[in-house]
């Protein structure tokens, strides 16, 4: 059995309990002997690492758990690191989800010029993460949950000497739910970028069966955290792929930016909600597990993502995850050094991309190669503080649109973020 030690960052975040019982579940393959639980924020850190210690002990697990407000310390002797930030905490989100509304712009976290200042806030602080990794943990893996989280791990793969994979949950409860239909044995192809993916193939004994699943008019289940508006099956017959639930932005954006204008409470409204909620709940010292309710921040199966990851790594097992990696060659239209959505085999020594060749699908293709350049520009902006290349990324993005209420909208949220963009805002001696 192999013995781990791992830091979590951002411990504070509600979704921490999943993680520690993702490692409780792999315990006959994982020995956590030390988890580090670092956190700015004094009450989450407590609340939520007194429960965590509980739910070990609950266990039976002979884990060492530390509970810090200090980065530094933190990563010493880890083999593991798990990002999972969130700058500016709820309020920014709220802000990111409501400011881009004045201008006729959709407000999310993730896409958009919403997601766009949520990686101009994060990036600055992630360098500080693989900044200090590079000199205290240089051998540990560093496995990023923070969002958005394609364009971080855009930023950790091309910009630092980070071991590092980037995981969303989308990919996981995709395929689970092709599978729960055509079978476990079914061979899925999923590629694309973070929150703009797609399965583009699920054969059952070698036939291809994706055209008979439209037929049937299957569809997985769309995120807990997104309004469904549903997908026109047209539009999936015409793409000839199942898309994640966040090309609902894409495919329906005017009834996207509708229900956001209609009064509807903003998603950080109700995760804030959904966290004190939870919180009151961390806080009672009888609970030993965590809680259903913790399913509704839209987190499914992420322990699951990661702890299976992490599995992998450290008892070299091989076996195939979706991951945010570089292309290295894997999908022909796009650059080696493009960090991608895809499937890779995944052992001690790092991945091997499992390669997609001859993939003909124009619309992904496009889709793609476009958001690819939004992201590079944004990862650009992000470290350099240049508004010229976020003007850039702002252009290309097919969210955004209209310049002069893009720019309008960048004006104002970077002055309200003004904080957490120090790249933008430096001091002229």
């Amino acid at each position: 059995m192999q013995k781990i030690n791992v830091t979590v960052i951002g411990s504070g975040s509600t979704y921490c309990p999943e993680l520690v019982d993702g490692f409780i579940k792999a315990r006959n393959e994982l020995e956590l002997k030390r988890l580090v639980l670092m956190d700015i924020d004094r009450r989450k850190r407590v609340i939520v690492g007194n429960l965590c210690v509980r739910m070990l002990k609950n266990a039976g697990m002979d884990t060492e758990v530390v509970m810090t407000d200090e980065l530094e310390p933190a990563l010493e002797g880890a083999d593991f690191v798990v990002t999972q930030m969130r700058v500016g905490m709820l309020r920014a989100r709220y802000l990111d989800e409501t400011i881009p509304l004045k201008y006729d712009l959709i407000g999310q976290e993730t896409t958009g010029i919403g997601g766009m200042f949520k990686a101009l806030r994060t990036i600055p602080a992630m360098k500080k993460v693989t900044d200090a990794m590079e000199r205290i943990c240089p051998e540990a893996w560093l496995v990023n949950f923070t969002n958005p989280s394609g364009i971080v791990s855009e930023f950790i793969q091309n910009y630092t000497k980070v071991k590092s994979y980037g995981l969303c949950n989308c990919p996981i409860n995709m395929i689970d739910d092709v599978k729960a239909a055509v079978g476990n044995d079914a061979a899925i192809t999923y590629l694309g970028l973070n929150h703009l993916s797609w399965i583009t193939s699920v054969k059952k004994d070698g036939v291809e069966r994706i055209g008979d699943m439209f037929n049937e008019e299957f569809a997985p289940a769309v995120m807990a955290n997104i309004h469904d508006d549903g997908f026109d099956p047209e539009i999936i017959r015409a793409v000839g792929a199942y898309p994640t639930s966040y090309l609902q932005y894409f495919y329906g954006r005017n009834a996207k930016l509708s229900y956001l204008k209609s009064g509807v409470k903003p998603r950080a409204l109700r995760c804030m909600e959904i966290e004190e909620e939870l919180l009151e709940m961390y806080s009672d010292e009888s609970l030993v597990t965590k809680p259903a309710l913790l399913d509704q921040r839209g987190g499914h199966k992420y322990s699951l993502a990661a702890v299976s990851l992490i599995n992998s790594i450290a008892n070299d097992k091989r076996d195939v995850h979706v991951v945010n990696i570089r292309n290295r060659g894997a999908i022909d239209f796009m650059e080696d050094d493009d960090v991608v959505e895809i499937a890779a085999v995944i052992g001690r020594d790092g991945c091997e991309p499992i390669p997609v060749p001859h993939f003909e699908n124009r619309h992904i293709r496009g889709l793609m190669r476009t958001l690819k350049e939004y992201e590079k520009l944004t990862a650009q902006a992000a470290v350099t503080g240049d508004d010229l290349a976020a003007y850039n990324a702002m252009a290309v993005h097919p969210l955004i649109g209209d310049f002069k209420a893009a720019k309008d909208c960048y004006h104002e949220m970077k002055m309200v973020n003004s904080t957490f963009l120090p790249q933008f805002f430096k001091q002229i001696d």
